[in-house]
This record gives structure tokens, sequence and C-alpha cells, in this order.
């Protein structure tokens, strides 16, 4: 009997360590400046190690307070989190077994292929989207990143297609210009996308140019070797708090190489003007020039670019100035040194054949090498939101960068 009790005791201690069983994740941040809801990454499979979980079993994240909050799991086996860490301080936090509560999304994502197959993302500050096979079948030229308006933290791209593109709506639309064409405009007003109906609007334009951030080789003279629309798109994550999207586009030559292949990994996260983008080239067999790029449209010519930092900017007075449509910020951030950063025009010919016309590109010029990732950042604001100024824009790029070079370090125990 004394064996039995010794037995069931250990039993039972054993059980209850294993339920206390926890992760502790001590955040520090050894720089300056706040670090305020700042996504982290961990990797899941030391922390189911440590809980001895399988991958598929739940558990919950603890911040010092004691409170939960949202965590999400990549398509590469990360778990993700928010964290904010006052300068020159450390936080710690508790993941343990447990069931998650159902977490507010902050990010979506979606192909549309009843619009042309448009791939639209946003996130809590702002949207973007890409243009696809259908729209280079129907002999458009939209080549660049895409920017969507947003003054709400509220998720509204798939209500903006919804309206926009609504069938009813249309008809009547349609019935109403044969007789009445201003009722026909109001209510055309009422759905579109192009107009702000309180939350944001698509007032950017894009036309054959790198639109806001798109990165492109250069050939031997120099030129840009222009994406075209993507030819395959995969969402990987779709929330609550990472988008990822993986882009495949039509093979091109480049030189002696034949078929090249581009490759794209997009991923924006809840809180970030900026989204992450890695960029790299299948069958490519040579070193050559690698720019990315912002449209420069000729109602503002203004720019502003820190080579040593790789960082360039640009204030877009949108589509339509007279329409009060406010400022679009554009950036990028280029970890990676960058040899050059310049303008470069376009041709007075050029310049007239594109849509609202274009004085040229802003480009941040690297050395991209076979097989090498190039990994950068490209985003924006919008002046009716939270970026008032450009000098509100490149302090936010400044410390983005900041961050990138001084990242919090992460303890795991």
């Amino acid at each position: 009997m004394k064996y039995i009790s010794l037995f069931l005791t250990g039993l039972f201690l054993f059980a209850s360590c294993a339920a206390n069983r926890h992760v502790k994740v001590t955040v520090s941040n050894n720089t300056p400046n706040e670090r305020n809801e700042e996504i982290i990454e961990i990797s899941l499979k030391e922390i189911s190690a440590r809980l001895q979980l399988a991958d598929s079993s739940h558990f919950i994240i603890l911040d010092k307070d004691k409170k939960e909050i949202p965590y999400q799991i990549t398509y590469d086996r990360k778990v993700i989190f928010p964290v904010s860490v006052g300068a020159n301080s450390k936080h710690s936090f508790t993941i343990r077994k447990g069931k998650p509560q159902t977490y507010q999304s902050y990010v979506f994502g979606k192909q549309y292929p009843e619009r042309l197959d448009d791939m639209a993302w946003e996130n809590d500050k702002a949207a973007y989207r890409l243009y696809g096979p259908a729209l280079q079948q129907a002999g458009q030229r939209m080549y660049g990143y895409d920017i969507w308006t947003k003054s709400t933290d509220r998720l509204i791209v798939d209500e903006r297609y919804a309206k926009e593109l609504d069938k009813e709506t249309r008809k009547r639309i349609e019935e109403l210009k044969k007789i009445d064409k201003k009722a026909a405009d109001q209510l055309y007003k009422s759905i579109s996308y192009h107009i702000d109906h309180g939350d944001g609007m698509d007032c950017y334009t894009v036309g054959p140019t790198l639109g806001g951030g798109t990165a492109a080789l250069l050939d031997e003279d120099s030129q840009i070797i222009y994406p075209y629309c993507y030819k395959e798109a995969r969402i990987l994550d779709n929330g609550p708090l990472r988008f990822t999207v993986a882009l495949t586009y039509h093979p091109f030559v480049f030189g002696k190489d034949s078929a090249i292949v581009e490759h794209r990994l997009i991923s924006l996260d809840k809180g970030s003007h900026l989204n992450k983008a890695v960029v790299f080239y299948e069958n490519l067999t040579r070193q050559t020039k690698i720019v990315t790029g912002i449209v420069i449209h000729p109602s503002n010519k203004n720019h502003y670019y820190d080579n040593t930092q790789g960082i360039i900017a640009y204030e877009d007075y949108t589509d339509n100035p007279k329409n009060n449509n406010g400022s679009i910020f554009i950036g990028a951030v280029i970890p990676q040194n960058t040899e050059d950063i310049y303008i470069c025009p376009f041709s007075p010919e050029k310049s007239k054949k594109l849509r609202g016309g274009a004085f040229g590109h802003i480009l941040a010029k690297s050395n991209y090498t076979p097989d090498m990732k190039y990994t950068y950042y490209w985003g924006s604001g919008w002046s009716k939101a939270d970026i008032q100024s450009m000098d509100n824009w490149t302090e936010y790029l400044h410390s983005f960068a900041f961050n990138l070079k001084y990242p919090l370090q992460i303890k795991v125990e």
C-alpha cells in the first residue's frame, strides 16, 4: 500500500506540474525609443516542445497583467503577437495551455475574379491591390502597386468591391442613363470606391509604372524591366494579425537568360503602414541591378530620400487634387545597402501617354545576385487619417528603419 500511495502521489505531482507548465517570453527593448504594438515572432516548434503540446493543441498568451492577448500561427510555423515595450525596458509574457478567445481580425485579403483578378488586401491602416491575369488578357497595362486610402481601422475592402460591382445597381445605372443622366451619376457616386464615403477611397494613379513601391530589374541600358500582372497567387496567411500572399509572374527574357520567373512574398501586419516584400528571380544566372520605385506625378514633384538609411518617400496629391482628396504619403525602406537613389524622368512623349500623366520615378538602386532574396518594405499613409504631413511620414519611415536595425530582443524559457 505504501508503494501504491507513493506512486499515486508522484503521478499527481507529475500531472499537476504538467498542467502548470508554461513558457516565459521576455521581450527587451534596448533602445531609447518606445516600441508600441510591434509584432514579434517565436518558433511554434519551440513553444510546442516546451509545453509538450501537439502543433494542433491550443494555448493562450498572457501579458504581465495576466490579460490574454491575440496571437496568430503563420504559414511558416511562427507564433506572432503584438507587444508594447517602453524605452530601455523589458516585459514578460506567459504562454500556457488553454483555449484561446476568438480574436478580432485586423487584416484581410482576397482575389477578386469579378474585377479582373485584382488581388487586394488591407490592415487597420491602409489598403493595397495588385493587378491580375484577367486584366493583362484584356490588354490593360498596370504594373505597380496600387494604394487605397483608409481613415478607419475597420476592414472595408470587401465591402467596397461588393458595392462597386453590384450587378443590380449597375443595371439600374445603365437604365437611368437613358432617362436621367444626373440621377445615374448620383447613383454611381453612391457605390463607387473612387468616392470617399467617410472611410477612404481609390484615388491613386498607377498605370504602366512601378506605382507605390514596386521592385524591378534594370537591363544593361539601365532601363526598367517592368513586371506585368501576376500569373498566380496563393494566400498563405489571412489574419487576425498578418496577411501573406505568394505571387508568381510570367516568364520573361533577360539578356542571355530565358524564362526568368519573378516571385514575390508580400506580408502586411496589424498596425503597420508598410508591407514586407521578399522578391527573388528563378533561372537568373548573372548579377544585375534592382530598383525599388515610386511614380512621381506632375502635380507634385517634391520627394525625399536618405541613401544612408535606404529610405525613399513621396507625397502624392492624388488623381484629382481639386476634389479635396488630401495627400497620399508613399514610401519604402530598403535595409540592404542601396548603391544610389535618384530621379529617373520619363520622356515628354511617354509622360503624355500615361493616364493622368507622370513625371518619372524616384528609384533606390541595389545590387542583385542570383538566388538572392531582395527584402524591403513599402507602403503608405493618408493625410485624412493618421499621417498628417510629409515630415510626419518621413519621421515614421526613419523610426521604422531604426527598429529594423535594432530589433527587440526575445528570450524564451
